[in-house]
């Protein structure tokens, strides 16, 4: 048995898409199963209610060989420890009381960074805490997710522009969430692992925005330019749109140690690369969004 976790969202939806390829027995855990497809209900056994109530995850866990971990955002918790560590209390829990063997887990890359990373910092203590529940772990540490293109899609199409608080011209790595998920889902079919570690989902190159919006201009068809957002604007904005003062600080932290070079620190290998690259992704992804 497998359960996954967030089965509606960005991630999760893609890794049940590869799990119901299988011949697995899958669990999925859903605060609004009505979002899954109605083929997949037919498939899967549905858990409702959130990973983190205790009651949920020690029915949903209750016979699981691996599960599938990955904390939804939350910006309105009082701080990147309480979206992150105390969430995953009661899933540590249940991984413990129903005898989970494996767990595959959604992290961040960034562990050696010197400075509290807000986000990342949080990510990584959790990581710790499953580790030591003695359930074998794998933390897929990612850096931004291409895919983060798509919440500026309005401003792509109207304006010709794309933002973020870093500097234009910062070669930085990304992934596609596709690629994320397909490493999760060999993962979790593996029963041959075991022990705790992690790995790098890096995309095969780094870029900076600069580059990105010059092999958008030329997948587009139009000119498209990086605007770098001041960090003070940045703030305005989140707690503009009601995200906490504690998760708002946790986000700029983080921005600010990937400024630094924190997302550098990890080396490129055959086993970290995955495939999709920043200008496919805009060809398959993101041009049709923009020009559909």
């Amino acid at each position: 048995m497998i359960v996954i976790t967030t089965p509606t969202g960005t991630i999760g939806q893609q890794v049940l898409a590869h799990l119901l390829d299988s011949s697995e027995p899958i669990r999925v855990i859903a605060r609004d199963p009505s979002r899954l497809p109605a083929e997949t209900r037919k498939r899967v056994e549905v858990v409702e209610g959130s990973h983190a109530d205790i009651d949920v995850v020690g029915k949903a866990f209750d016979g699981a060989d691996a599960v599938f971990w990955l904390v939804p955002s939350d910006p309105r918790a009082e701080s990147a420890d309480a979206a992150y560590v105390d969430f995953a209390r009661p899933g540590c829990e249940a991984f413990k009381s129903q005898g989970v063997k494996r767990v595959v887990g959604i992290s961040a890359l960034g562990r050696g960074w010197p400075k509290n990373a807000g986000h990342v910092s949080a990510t990584l203590a959790m990581d710790d805490m499953i580790a030591n529940t003695g359930v074998s772990y794998r933390a897929l540490t990612c850096p931004g997710f291409m895919d983060n293109m798509l919440r500026q899609v309005e401003l792509i199409k109207q304006r010709g522009i794309f933002s973020s608080p870093a500097s234009g011209d910062l070669k930085i790595p990304t992934c596609a969430t596709r690629d994320i998920a397909s490493a999760a889902s060999k993962l979790l079919l593996d029963r041959s692992w075991s022990g705790v570690g992690s790995l790098a989902i890096l995309g095969p190159e780094d870029l900076s925005f600069n580059q990105m919006a010059q092999i958008m201009s030329e997948v587009l068809g139009k000119p498209i330019r990086f605007a770098e957002m001041p960090i003070d604007a940045l703030k305005a904005r989140m707690l503009g749109l009601g995200m906490s003062e504690g998760m708002t600080q946790a986000m700029i932290d983080m921005m600010v140690a990937k400024n630094e070079g924190m997302d550098n620190m990890e080396p490129r290998t055959p086993l970290s690369t995955t495939p999709t690259s920043f200008r496919q992704w805009c060809e398959e992804i993101l041009k049709p969004v923009v020009l559909g």
